[in-house]
């Protein structure tokens, strides 16, 4: 059961219609029963909307309590008799989309302080920039001259919108974000403390001093892009820092200058990426990968985790380890060496 502290309890719904909104099967269980709220299998109660997506979490079947479980048919047999079961190819992607229903509020930050009467709060607010209408500017937010902010977007306490920057509509930028030389699309999330458009780590070594070179590009984010707290993106030195539509980037990333990230990839959280990398569409890196510069990772491919991309990725390939290779070829060499300690071991 959630915390209705911060979010409200859902509107009990009949588990026929449950079944309706995310798509799934109704086998079994009665479709008049209300669904009440969500839970995993091994906390879910009467009332309650669970799911099994991982096999890791089979073993908790026997004794779950839900009212009703999002499953595959493969497990449906598996449901105890008092638990209804839902059947669906993507029990994740259909419990979300119950999730969304049922807890809106919990999808897009609402914004960290309403005035007491009511009316939109306003923290400092350059008299050059343009804000349209409901636009949200909460206490000890700044925003500079010649910004550009769309309807509907919140800028939340403490975050920064410097001179000239463009924010288009229902958007969120977190507390204490600071946002400088971007472009940024609509319905974008940007969580609290991120730093967008900083100077990228950009210095021209000599054996006397290390001379900074000037970062004259922008940063561009693309619509419905989410940036997770405490995140880094760094300006292009000579051309712009692209982030693709719909792209999901995680806490605690680091994407240097000159970067171009495609539409919909997924970043995980510590990952880093050097400068001038490219990253197609659809890319999954795991959490605290490295991306060394001037690499290019082809649409679609899949990084494993604390993984390091020293050279090119094509299109479509599963790589993992250090330095990153074929996952079946990686896979062998740990085999191979795992082998041989037990060898080692038997002499």
């Amino acid at each position: 059961m959630h915390d209705t502290r911060f979010l409200r309890a859902p509107a009990p719904l009949p588990l026929k219609d449950v079944a309706g909104l995310v798509g799934a099967r109704l086998v079994r269980g009665d479709p008049d029963a209300l669904i009440r709220g969500a839970a995993p299998l091994e906390s879910a109660g009467v009332g309650d909307l669970s799911f099994l997506d991982n096999p890791k979490y089979v073993r908790f079947l026997a004794s779950a309590q839900a009212t009703a479980c999002l499953c595959q048919p493969l497990y449906a047999e598996r449901v105890p008799a008092h638990v209804g079961v839902l059947e669906t190819a993507e029990p994740y992607r259909a419990y979300s989309l119950y999730l969304a229903t049922a807890y809106p509020a919990a999808l897009r930050p609402s914004g960290f302080f309403k005035a007491p009467d009511g009316g939109l709060a306003r923290g400092t607010i350059h008299p050059e920039a343009h804000l349209e209408s409901d636009v949200r500017v909460e206490p000890g937010a700044v925003i500079g001259a010649r910004a550009e902010i769309g309807r509907g977007t919140v800028i939340a306490a403490g975050a920064v919108i410097a001179e000239a920057v463009a924010i288009g509509r229902d958007c969120h930028i977190g507390p204490n974000a600071t946002i400088q030389h971007a472009l940024i699309g609509n319905r974008v999330i940007i969580h609290p403390g991120v730093r967008i458009g900083q100077d990228g780590f950009g210095f021209a070594m000599g054996t006397r001093s290390h001379m900074k070179v000037p970062q004259i590009g922008r940063v561009i984010i693309q619509d419905d892009v989410e940036i997770g707290a405490n995140t880094t993106i760094d300006r292009g030195a000579n051309r712009d820092t692209v982030i693709g539509e719909g792209t999901k980037i995680d806490n605690q990333v680091q994407i240097g200058h000159n970067v171009e990230i495609g539409r919909h990839c997924i970043i995980v959280a510590q990952v880093g990426v050097s400068g001038s990398a490219t990253i197609g569409d659809f890319v999954a890196l795991g959490g605290q990968t490295g991306v060394n510069g001037h690499v290019r990772i082809g649409d679609g491919a899949q990084i494993a985790a604390v993984s390091v991309v020293h050279g090119d990725v094509p299109a479509g390939a599963r790589w993992g380890g250090v330095p990153a290779r074929p996952v079946g070829e990686w896979f062998r060499e740990i085999g191979a060496l795992r082998r041989l300690a037990r060898g080692n071991r038997g002499g």
